[in-house]
């Protein structure tokens, strides 16, 4: 590959053509289903998916096959197919839902309003993950742009993965002729440590969530009547959250929710500390005076990437402070997230969590925690030889720094589902979303420079690619 000269001709085309179109894409409102209950009617979505398919019909890419697929009752899909001339299939994946606008958004910002500040566009879904359909067809581009043959490709944008893919295994079921079996998978909706070197996500953590519901009266009641007579339901709260996260040091107390750290992940964790380093804590937004739960950096790698950990993400039955009288309240409702090792298997673990909220109640009071998503992580079969060749010279070629691997806090439940359907298949894991990018919160912006490059290391590892059975590493 021509290294110099492919990266002028990405850069120049992201400047030309994808930014309008990702403009354009960021300014829909299109949420995921989870979070818009009008989708079906309402058109955001397709719209959304209209925008990517009108701009890769106008880049009249040679051999390209451009499908919208509908099964009934679900999303819409977008699905690519690019025959490069070359043996073999890889599939590469991308989704254009949503997650809702959230608060706090800076004067000048919007979620659906895109700025463009520097090397910054801000904006929800630029990052996660808009972004990734116009990095794959670009990449495809530039190889048909170069003369570069590559192997067969098969892209699945998706609509649903903000609510857990929920439509995407159906997808690949009804599509399974059609894609083959690939002998590699490229997935774009992940993470980097830095903006300074290719990031190649070799893990991700699996998710509980879940609502503990807590009920002991009909209605509110006179709290200076009641209180010291009906217990608190927040009080009730806290000692079941205490039967299952230690409150001084936030360990989890399910040992279903812990396994070994492969030797090979704890060497990956310490190199990513090492790169990191400090940057670990300024990656986000802590007020004056907080600090990390820990001063170690690899002890901040391990925690957000092979152990366990609860966050109470939402709450019913609290009043805005604003609003709240003396009442002591009926009911208190928390919506929990439980975040969990690769390796652990999820469905389990909310068993277990299930049994121990809910069994002998405080006060004999009304407690119930219904299940909402348990989707087990992923932990990526070993990079054989020739890929690991593949992704430093890439690295070393866009970034001028060699890659580092690293798992990933977050949550993509279908990789899980394509490592079972593909079990021979390699997996190249990466993304934009590097140090205050901000996906599912205020002020998201795509690093541009980095999906850029991004754009350069997926055509060379395409144009690269053999497929050759090399040993793992």
């Amino acid at each position: 590959m021509q290294t110099e000269r492919l990266q002028s001709w990405i850069t120049a085309e992201w400047q030309r053509s994808v930014l309008p179109a990702l403009r354009e894409y960021i300014s829909i409102p299109n949420q995921s289903p989870a979070y818009d209950p009008e989708w079906r009617t309402n058109g955001l979505l397709e719209r959304a998916l209209g925008v990517a398919r009108q701009w890769i019909e106008a880049q009249r890419l040679g051999g390209l096959r451009v499908e919208t697929v509908v099964l009934p009752g679900r999303t819409p899909l977008l699905l690519l197919e690019a025959d490069g001339g070359r043996e073999g299939t890889v599939l590469l994946y991308g989704h254009l839902d949503k997650q809702p606008p959230f608060e706090g958004w800076r004067a000048g910002l919007g979620p659906f309003e895109p700025v463009l500040e520097g090397d910054r566009l801000y904006g929800r879904g630029g990052a996660d993950d808009g972004y990734a359909v116009f990095a794959i067809v670009t990449a495809w581009r530039a190889l048909q742009e170069f003369g570069a043959r590559f192997p067969r490709c098969v892209a699945l944008i998706e609509c649903s993965e903000e609510s857990g893919s929920g439509d995407l295994e159906a997808y690949v079921e009804h599509l399974r002729d059609r894609i083959g079996r690939p002998d590699l998978v490229v997935c774009l909706d992940s993470g980097c440590g830095d903006y300074e070197r290719l990031w190649a996500t070799v893990s991700l953590r699996g998710l509980v969530n879940a609502v503990l519901r807590i009920r002991v009266l009909e209605e509110g009641v006179h709290s200076g009547a009641a209180s010291g007579v009906v217990p608190s339901t927040f009080r009730i709260a806290r000692q079941l959250l205490g039967r299952i996260e230690d409150d001084k040091t936030g360990r989890i107390l399910l040992d279903y929710a812990w396994c070994p750290i492969p030797e090979q992940r704890l060497a990956e964790a310490e190199e990513v500390a090492r790169v990191v380093g400090p940057a670990l804590r300024d990656a986000f937004p802590f007020y004056r005076g907080a600090r990390p739960v820990s001063a170690d950096p690899l002890e901040l790698v391990l925690n957000r990437t092979w152990r366990p950990q609860l966050e109470v993400v939402g709450a019913s039955g609290l009043p805005p402070v604003a609003n709240a009288g003396n009442v002591l309240r009926p009911m208190t409702e928390l919506k929990l997230s439980l975040r969990l090792p690769p390796r652990v298997n999820a469905a389990g673990v909310a068993q277990a969590l299930q049994r121990r909220l809910e069994e002998d109640p405080p006060y004999g009071a009304d407690v119930v925690l219904e299940i909402g998503e348990a989707a087990s992580g992923w932990d990526s079969p070993a990079l054989t030889a020739e890929l690991q060749r593949l992704l430093h010279a890439a690295s070393l070629a866009y970034w001028g720094k060699p890659p580092c691997f690293m798992g990933e806090g977050g949550t993509i439940p279908f990789m899980g589902m394509l490592g079972r359907l593909f079990p021979a298949a390699q997996f190249v894991v990466t993304g934009v979303l590097g140090p205050h990018s901000n996906a599912h919160g205020p002020n998201e912006f795509l690093h541009l420079p980095t999906a850029e490059r991004i754009t350069c290391a997926v055509a060379h590892v395409l144009a690269e690619w053999t497929g050759a059975g090399a040993e793992a590493e």
